[in-house]
This record gives structure tokens, C-alpha cells and sequence, in this order.
């Protein structure tokens, strides 16, 4: 196959600043996460013996259909989609009491609570970085293009 016939690599791969692919990188990581933690919890509840198998189940189906959240803004950042930044944002503000509730508890849930902290930081970081702003195509307001 000739370079004539290749079809040639979308243009927003080459111009998505490494930011921005990082950021989707790391909703897609919570997304995934939630989505693993919502299987857990179904299986726990259909096999277990739990308080309430209704409660169970309808907490499993919760955190599946949250998942779409952070699963969509990554799927929008890739895309350099500049609505994606929001839905991005919102996770990570709403991982972050998450994860201090985490560190509050006196288990093994703490590691789990720095590594949800680390990540959301990391990911509003790469959020509201200029550079990923810039790429996204966000104007402050009362800019014209």
C-alpha cells in the first residue's frame, strides 16, 4: 500500500497537546474505576449475603451509570470536543470530598483515597492549564474569536 493510499492521521491526534490527552487519560481511569467498583458491588450483592440485596444492586447500577460521566468527558477530550472540559471538571470536583472521606477512614480505604486525591488534582490541573484551554477552543467570556 502506497502513502497515496494510506489514509492520513486525523489532524486533531497530531495537535492534541499531550495535556489534554493526559486528562483523558486519567477520566477514563476513574471511569473505568467506577464502573469495576459498580460490578463489584452487583456481584456482592446477587452472591452475598447482604443487608439489603435491593440496596445493593441499586448502588451497583448507580455507580455503573456515573461511570458515563468521566467515560464521556475523556471520550470528548481525545476528540478536542470543547463541552468535554466541563463533565471533566465536575468529576474531579466531585472525586475530591470522595477521596477525603477516604483518608478519614481508619482502613485500607486510605491508600485508595490518596490515589483518588493525586489523580483528581492532577487531572483539574491539566484542566484548566492555558494550554489545554487553548486546544479545547474555550474563550473567557466577552472574547470574540
Amino acid at each position: 500500500m502506497s502513502s497515496e493510499q494510506t489514509p492520513a492521521a486525523p489532524e486533531t491526534a497530531a495537535s492534541r497537546p499531550r495535556r489534554v490527552t493526559y486528562a483523558a487519560a486519567l477520566c477514563a481511569l476513574e471511569g473505568l474505576a467506577l464502573v469495576a467498583g459498580g460490578v463489584w458491588m452487583l456481584v456482592l450483592g446477587l452472591t452475598g449475603d447482604p443487608d439489603d440485596r435491593q440496596q445493593a444492586v441499586t448502588g451497583a447500577i448507580t455507580l455503573m451509570v456515573l461511570a458515563l460521566l468521566p467515560l464521556l468527558a475523556a471520550r470528548g477530550l481525545m476528540a478536542l470536543r470543547g463541552w468535554s472540559r466541563g463533565p471533566a471538571v465536575i468529576t474531579q470536583v466531585m472525586a475530591v470530598p470522595v477521596a477525603y472521606n477516604l483518608l478519614q477512614a481508619d482502613s485500607m480505604a486510605i491508600p485508595a483515597g490518596i490515589a483518588l486525591m493525586a489523580v483528581a488534582v492532577a487531572a483539574l490541573v491539566l484542566l484548566v492549564n492555558r494550554e489545554t484551554t487553548r486546544a479545547l477552543g474555550i474563550r473567557g467570556p466577552g472574547r470574540t474569536p
